[in-house]
């Protein structure tokens, strides 16, 4: 138990879906990194999707903007996280479960907006969830090339990366199950270096099946820097998270996140 207690002390976005992720953007974050302007971003060789931001708010997919409880929630993670990415000179997160239903995903997707939003990085978003592809629902899209299209070699990046409007975030979306997942998983490796080293300062987040319904995440962890793991209060059974914990090499344990926390955290 006191390692379940190590692991989760990282965060707790708390109720997301009670709050409006559109309130008034406010002044600087407490514990915000120094912020390094990057160059304006303009995506002629990707696909812009328009979002309306009531769209996003409905998915309760944060803007990367406002002092919202959710958002600062959000803010507060990334900023964590970059800071233990930044020391561990890391660029790539498995975003992983020990089930289904514990939010991983909308984890994933709200934590790349984060820290796209801080002018110091900017992050790309992979769904690799291959047997339950969702990141694309949640921005209204349904892509008619995919990130597989891409590794087939049938369709060039510029036609299957995607910015949903949000600055210096871009995903790469799944548009349907793939047969045989973990074998794919498993020989991503040049995929993985692609990503990450074409940008210095892009934060690379991989949405992964969670890992104890398939063998696709054991697949992929060894292939990436480190792991977040998502567990929902009320919902996650301590023995899953140990059994989830014991997959995980504690070495390259990037934390956990508790979903629907009961906790308030202090001034919000």
């Amino acid at each position: 138990m006191e390692r379940i207690k190590k692991g989760l002390r990282i965060a707790a976005p708390g109720r997301v879906q009670d709050v409006d992720p559109l309130a008034a953007d406010g002044g600087a974050d407490d514990g915000e990194l120094p912020s390094i302007e990057l160059s304006v971003f303009e995506y002629e060789k990707t696909r812009v999707i328009d979002v309306p931001t009531a769209a996003l708010a409905a998915a309760r997919v944060i803007t990367g903007r406002g002092q919202d409880p959710v958002t600062r929630a959000y803010k507060l993670l990334r900023t964590r996280v970059l800071q233990r990415l930044v020391a561990e000179n890391w660029q790539t997160i498995a975003v992983v479960s020990p089930s289904g239903g514990d939010g991983k995903t909308l984890t994933a997707i709200n934590l790349a907006i984060s820290i796209a939003s801080t002018r110091t990085h900017t992050s790309l978003l992979v769904d690799l969830d291959w047997q339950r592809p969702s990141v694309h629902t949640y921005f209204g899209y349904d892509p008619p090339h995919d990130v597989c299209d891409y590794l087939r070699h049938e369709r060039p990046m510029s036609d299957v990366l995607i910015n949903p409007g949000l600055a210096r975030f871009c995903f790469l979306p799944c548009a349907r199950p793939v047969p045989d997942s973990s074998e794919h998983l498993a020989d991503l490796a040049p995929f993985v270096q692609e990503l990450k080293s074409r940008y210095r300062n892009r934060i690379v987040i991989f949405d992964v099946p969670p890992l104890l319904l398939t063998d696709d995440a054991l697949s992929f962890l060894p292939l990436v820097d480190c792991a977040l793991l998502v567990v929902q209060e009320g919902k996650t059974k301590s023995a899953a998270v140990e059994q989830s914990l014991e997959l995980i090499d504690p070495d390259r344990l990037l934390g956990s996140v508790i979903n629907n926390s009961r906790q308030v955290l202090p001034g919000y």
